[in-house]
């Protein structure tokens, strides 16, 4: 038997750094497209899972989560309805309708600080067939719903206790040659044991291990955005006796300063997230108070973080009455984090297309859209569709190798990602109502500003069809 055909008779093995949202799905989306599509490539892909498998290799799954036990750290998470479609199509739709809260047609109001008159309402996007719907949920709901469907469906071994400690290339040529089994990928864990892999995805976050590895310097900056947040899950039932508004989602504006809740538990509980600029561009500290510039300094960029909740209530004094009440609800240790910003990285994949990123390991983003999670699950989407069709042996170029795969995968998402990271950026300066416009403006001045900037910035986030995307990239490539 010749190697390339050793090669094939071996499983292709894929190896996931990193057991969050982003790793999970990912697994979940290579396994789905792996055994439920008709032959890749050509036209009448089965995304939605009715097809048979034809692929001519089979795959091997490994998650490597460095805790202890799968968990998620935090508390809400958006989950739009871009990223909405691709967990109905995975066959999660029913599960997702359960943990979700519902908005009740307003994705946001943005209201006054001081009175909570509002100011503009922007309406949440409209269900669509099948319950597909905006689907904030709490972080631990989402990472049970893809655990469970991950042992239901046998679509990975999970390994905990698994800190990655470095990534390396075994003969490898850089030019995506797979041929006599080399160029295989070799991890090193921090408990000094080892693993090989086919492929590796870091899924690994903000401070991603594996990026670390490729890409250095200047390539790979952290960005100051001068703001720290408080999170926190308050219960609905003890703000419900005398709530003024007809729905959860709020977010009251200051200057500086803006605070937001949206329901989460089937509307059983809030999540609170409560930003708070105290640097603004160039470093400058605004009060200039001195221990106030001591304080941020020692902030952690780490959701483990917490502080006491008289912060908190310093933070947000002068807010309506509605917000007094949430913080009042707040742990007396809430959680409290330095939000950095990232910069963009022109290239998320390494080593022939042996190693790629996904999620906030390439293209980590301020929260301020809600939409980080919905970029890294179109990202595990994407990825795996595209997996699929190499090892499934397509005629189209664009999946003729490893690295080809991997360029078609960035290509895709890249320009997408990098704009909702932009995006997210600008958001934030707009709620704090310190763009370089509102700068000048009073309070009164930049409300009618914020509000014309609002009304349309969602709709990009949500309208696309990823797949729709997929397929146009896909066949325009073919023809060439």
């Amino acid at each position: 038997m010749s190697n390339s055909q050793e090669e094939r008779s071996e499983p292709f093995r894929i190896a996931i750094i990193g057991g969050g949202i982003g790793g999970l799905f990912c697994a979940l989306s290579i396994h789905h497209h792996h055994h439920h599509s008709t032959m890749p490539g050509q036209d009448g892909d089965d995304v939605n899972g009715n097809g048979h498998s034809k692929s001519k290799r089979t795959i091997q799954i490994d998650v490597y989560e460095q805790a202890p036990q799968y968990r998620e750290i935090g508390a809400g998470v958006g989950i739009g309805i871009n990223a909405a479609r691709l967990l109905h199509r995975l066959g999660l739709g029913p599960g997702l309708v359960q943990i979700a809260g519902q908005r009740q047609g307003t994705w946001f109001a943005f209201r006054r600080h001081e009175d909570s008159a509002e100011i503009v309402s922007v309406p949440d996007a409209e269900a669509e067939p099948g319950d597909v719907r905006q689907s904030p949920c709490a972080r631990s709901d989402l990472l049970e719903l893809f655990l469970a469907a991950i042992r239901e469906r046998g679509a990975a071994a999970l390994h905990t206790e698994k800190a990655c400690a470095g990534v390396s290339v075994l003969n490898a040529d850089g030019d995506g040659d797979e041929r006599g089994g080399g160029g295989r990928v070799h991890l090193q864990f921090r408990d000094g044991t080892t693993a090989t892999a086919d492929l590796v995805a870091g899924c690994d976050g903000v401070h991603s291990v594996v990026r670390d590895q490729f890409v250095t310097g200047a390539n790979n900056k952290s960005v100051e955005s001068g703001m720290i947040a408080y999170r926190g899950i308050v219960p609905t039932a003890a703000l419900a006796p005398g709530w003024p508004f007809a729905h959860w989602s709020n977010i009251w504006v200051g200057k500086h300063r803006h605070f937001l809740s949206y329901p989460i538990t089937g509307n059983a509980q809030l999540n609170i997230v409560a930003f708070v600029t105290k640097r603004l561009g160039g470093g400058r500290l605004i009060g200039d108070r001195e221990d106030e510039a001591n304080k941020y300094k020692n902030i952690r960029e780490s959701w483990s973080s917490l502080c006491d909740r008289d912060e908190v209530v310093a933070d947000f004094a002068g807010f309506d009455e509605p917000v007094q009440r949430i913080i009042g609800l707040m742990d007396e240790r809430p959680g409290r984090w330095r939000i950095n910003d990232h910069e963009p990285l022109a290239r998320w994949h390494f080593a022939g297309g042996r190693v790629v990123l996904v999620g906030d390991a390439a293209h980590a983003m301020l929260p301020h859209m809600g939409a980080g999670a919905g970029q890294s699950v179109e990202d595990g989407w994407i990825l795996g569709r595209a997996l699929s069709e190499h090892l499934g042996g397509s005629s189209n170029e664009k999946f003729q190798s490893l690295e080809s795969t991997m360029q078609f995968y960035q290509d895709l998402r890249l320009p997408r990602a990098q704009k909702v990271q932009a995006a997210s950026r600008v958001s934030g300066n707009l709620y704090e109502l310190q763009t370089e416009e509102m700068s000048r403006l009073s309070y009164e001045d930049s409300l009618p500003v914020l509000a014309e900037s609002l009304r349309e910035r969602m709709k990009f986030v949500w309208s696309e069809d990823i797949d729709d995307s997929y397929s146009r990239m896909r066949d325009e490539e073919a023809v060439r």
